[in-house]
């Protein structure tokens, strides 16, 4: 019994996982520039999913229109956040700056609330809803499309990073500041093309994940929790520990949910979180810091 039920959580877990992966990769860009958490990530996720709603219903355009255009707003959204309140903020102490993102996310949802309702919402998956069947596994195309699309982002930051001037000079600003101000490098610039690209992100998971499991004024706050679960699972900072503790985060959820019960299954990523960081308190990929006195 539990071996034919195996690859249909395993399936599950990678779908969820993606997601979270692609939520933590948020978080970690925005850590990596500025220093600080974005509580208002899982409401980028929200804000993408929503506005791609709106396109196609409101203004009945296709999805191919729609998708980007609302990853690119959502982006918009993000850097407007930068731009705007945590930029012009005079205490530039790092909990200040982090209340302002979790007054900005109580905003986006309560703007939400009065834009599209309580209602929780849906679009069509793409590519239909006739799964595949593989090795007593159901795969719906909304899932084979999610891995697919996580890959290819993935791939493209990895390659944006390592392989273009733009991207080094983001990692340097991330690295050193005050060095890549010296040798030219516009740090402002780099921070908010960090909280565009979070905004991308997160929008193009709210995209992908509305289909499985739609999407309300609300919806981003569970997923921007479990997002950054995984990046500190994987070791706050590091993108290939969020992509690693969203993809595990989400395999370890889905076995809990299918094996012992899904009423805790919202509760079973967070226990794992802790779990793991009572072992390694850096995360599986972090490293612990040593302060000398």
């Amino acid at each position: 019994m539990f071996w034919q039920l195996l690859p249909q959580f395993l399936v599950a877990g990678v779908t969820n996982g993606s997601i979270y992966a692609l939520i933590g990769l948020g978080f970690c860009l925005i850590q990596n520039a500025t220093g600080l958490v974005n509580f208002a990530q899982g409401d980028f996720v929200m804000l993408g999913a929503m506005v791609a709603i709106s396109l196609m219903h409101a203004a009945e355009l296709p999805m191919v229109i729609a998708f980007p255009a609302s990853i690119a707003l959502v982006a918009l959204v993000a850097v407007a956040l930068e731009q705007g309140p945590l930029r012009l903020s005079r205490n530039r102490d790092i909990l200040t700056l982090v209340m302002i993102t979790v007054g900005a996310s109580i905003s986006f949802r309560g703007s939400s609330m009065m834009l599209w309702g309580k209602n929780a919402h849906i679009f069509p998956p793409l590519g239909g809803e006739t799964p595949i069947v593989l090795w007593n596994a159901a795969i719906l195309p909304q899932t084979l499309w999610i891995l697919a699309l996580s890959l290819v982002v993935l791939g493209l930051l990895y390659l944006f990073f390592h392989r273009t001037l733009l991207g080094k000079a983001v990692r340097a600003a991330a690295d050193n500041p005050r060095g890549a101000l010296l040798i030219g490098i516009s740090v402002r610039k780099v921070v908010a093309l960090a909280f565009a690209l979070a905004g991308a992100l997160g929008a193009l998971a709210g995209i992908l994940v509305t289909p499985i499991t739609s999407m309300s004024f609300d919806g981003g706050l569970m997923l921007g929790l479990k997002g950054f679960s995984a990046a500190i699972l994987g070791g706050y900072g590091s993108t290939l520990g969020a992509v690693v503790g969203g993809l595990l985060l989400g395999i370890l959820e889905s076995l809990g949910a299918g094996f012992i019960s899904s009423a805790y299954k919202d509760a079973f990523a967070f226990l794992i979180l802790l779990g793991i960081l009572f072992v390694r308190p850096a995360g599986l990929f972090g490293s612990a810091r040593v302060k000398r006195v």
